[in-house]
């Protein structure tokens, strides 16, 4: 099976005796601060540091786990104290998975073995798992380690709420009969059963029971679902003659469910058939199983047998009692006690993304803390986020989102456009600048936008024109220009509120100023785009005059160049011509006709 363990705090990996286990350092996976640590029990791993999460980091912060195969996982969660830091020695802070919130520490849990950790089972079924601590104002949350242990994918089915939609916290589980805690690995258990912690307990207390134990080996144990070690069946507590019932009392929250566990085996010499011992088992006084007998329901002797009962407790306590019909006592193995949890339903993928990208725009501070799921647990939401349950979906969406007077920065994203539930909008007071999107205008149930005071520039887009819902409207004290959209001018009148003062390049609606000759979006388009084009062509011309003026240049370079040599070939050749005539004259004066008197 799958398996994740993280040493919180941790920069390098490590392996704990006495298994050997392996422990992943804490890279990447959250905020906080690494510190030394000091565990509280002797059941917590051996580590020496953990991670904590001051509250000026914010009230929420979450280990977000990716790549998690599918499937059926125990989640459990060590705690420590800080070492050496004048810090509260005692956090109290809420812990949540999946978006659930399923344990509050209590005071004195520092104190108590048992409540050093948080342990549940969830269902995984899109591939991560994100473990959140939400801080009370009563301590910073400290954490010593992190497990992901995969399970059968039934593992504990109690019946038709069972499923995805339930999350099982581990409330109690005991192995009776010994004094010693053990983990499954301990046990040498199967991996699939999730390395589970077994609280030891001898006795019930005021002499009311004995323990007993046996070597021989334990049928039908190690099997699938819940892979239980064949060693919690070796060990028991029976009743006694002075006190004939057995009864464990635990102490719970009022109007919870519960999912109960009880594990037997006949491990007691002196029974040696069917019907020698015979009990009923009652939880809070109301009958769960009537003539359990162990030896008959398990087929045999040495035989495990699990019986589970779900119930709904409106005390404070739920007790456990066995109380025998024939034979004189009552035999008792193993309790397991579950709060059945009702998963919280989670916020729309889209609009999670949608809020990581506004805070990543706007340089939301960490002090908000938006970490986990904004809407769940609903005790924790994020800080200036409105949720709404739509019940169609059976998800969450914001339909509001109030960041006034913030200390906002950046610029408000695109992607705000994606939050299609929103009804109002403040991020008044803060110092957010570029220009206001036009995907706002797509937000079709929005009635309330708050922009002002900030330095918004730009003009106020056309979109916001057909938000017919819109009936307040404040972008005052920005450096908007250009003309108001004719939509939200023109509905001034239907008992709209809109401001639009302080904006010095604002105009067209009364109170502010008029404004010249106007030209639509499109037109501003087309002007811009035959500006360019003239430029080019300006540009090209420039550069055909340029080449040409170079080429002329080039010319009368060249021909400068090669005058000497051209003047000294034309003198050559009129020498030569007239040689020439000269020599022609004279053979012409040789060879002709004498002229005599």
């Amino acid at each position: 099976p799958y398996a994740m363990r993280i040493s919180c705090g941790a920069r390098n990996d490590i392996h704990t005796p006495p298994t050997d286990t392996f422990w992943y350092r804490d890279y990447a996976y959250t905020g906080g601060r690494p510190y030394n640590a000091t565990p509280t029990s002797y059941i917590s791993p051996p580590l020496k540091t953990l991670r904590f999460f001051p509250l000026a980091d914010g009230p929420n912060n979450c280990y977000k786990i990716n790549r998690v195969p599918r499937g059926h996982y125990s989640v459990r969660i060590f705690f420590a104290l800080v070492s050496g830091l004048n810090l509260e020695s005692e956090p109290l802070f809420d812990v949540s998975v999946q978006g659930t919130q399923f344990y509050s520490l209590k005071s004195g849990w520092s104190s108590v073995e048992d409540q050093s950790f948080a342990e549940a089972l969830v269902f995984v079924p899109d591939g991560s798992v994100e473990v959140c601590f939400h801080s009370t104002g009563h301590g910073d949350p400290a954490i010593l380690s992190i497990e992901i242990l995969q399970i059968d994918n039934r593992a504990y089915f109690f019946g038709p709420y069972w499923g995805q939609g339930t999350i099982l916290r581990t409330a109690q589980r005991l192995t009776l009969g010994t004094g010693k805690p053990a983990f499954d690995e301990d046990y040498k258990g199967n991996h699939w059963g999730g390395d589970r912690f077994w609280f030891g307990v001898q006795t019930f207390g005021q002499g009311g029971d004995k323990h007993i134990s046996t070597e021989r080996k334990i049928k039908k144990v190690s099997g699938g679902p819940n892979y239980y070690p064949e060693q919690l069946y070796q060990f028991a507590l029976i009743s006694t003659d002075s006190q004939p019932d057995l009864a464990y009392t635990i102490e719970v929250e009022p109007n919870k469910k519960f999912s109960v566990w009880l594990h037997f085996a006949e491990i007691d010499q002196q029974v040696t058939g069917v019907g020698q011992r015979v009990f009923d088992v009652l939880i809070n006084g109301d009958v769960a199983f009537k003539d359990v007998d162990i030896a008959k329901m398990s087929g045999d002797l040495f035989t495990a047998l699990v019986l589970n009962k779900t119930v709904v407790v409106s005390g404070r306590s739920l007790t456990t009692t066995l109380h025998p019909t024939k034979g004189k006592h009552a035999i008792i193995n193993a309790i397991e006690v579950f709060e059945v949890v009702r998963a919280e339903s989670r916020t729309l993928t889209d609009e999670v993304k949608a809020l990581q990208s506004l805070k990543k725009a706007m340089g939301l501070p960490v002090r908000l803390g938006w970490n986990g799921d904004p809407c769940v647990p609903q005790q924790h939401a994020w800080s200036g986020v409105d949720c709404l349950f739509d019940a169609h979906r059976f998800k969450w969406v914001i339909d509001g989102l109030d960041l006034d007077n913030q200390g906002l920065g950046g610029y408000v994203p695109k992607d705000i456009a994606k939050l299609h539930h929103l009804q109002s909008i403040n991020f008044s007071g803060n110092s957010i600048r570029g220009g206001i999107p036009s995907t706002l205008g797509t937000v079709t149930s929005l009635e309330t936008l708050d922009l002002s005071f900030n330095l918004l520039n730009g003009s106020i887009p056309e979109s916001l024109g057909l938000l017919t819902s819109l009936r307040r409207l404040n972008l005052n004290s920005n450096f908007l220009s250009g003309k108001v959209p004719t939509g939200l001018g023109g509905r001034l009148l239907h008992r709209a509120s809109y401001n639009f003062t302080s904006n010095a390049g604002l105009c067209g609606v009364p109170g502010l100023r008029k404004c010249g000759p106007h030209l639509t979006v499109g037109a501003k388009i087309g002007v811009a785009v035959g500006v360019l084009i003239l430029v080019l062509l300006i540009l090209i011309c420039s550069i055909c005059c340029w080449k040409r003026r170079q080429n002329i240049i080039r010319t009368q370079q060249m021909a400068a160049r090669d005058a000497p040599y051209a003047k000294a070939r034309t003198n050559f050749m009129r020498d030569v011509q007239m040689g020439r005539s000269w020599e022609n004259s004279r053979t012409a004066a040789d060879n002709g006709p004498h002229l005599l008197s």
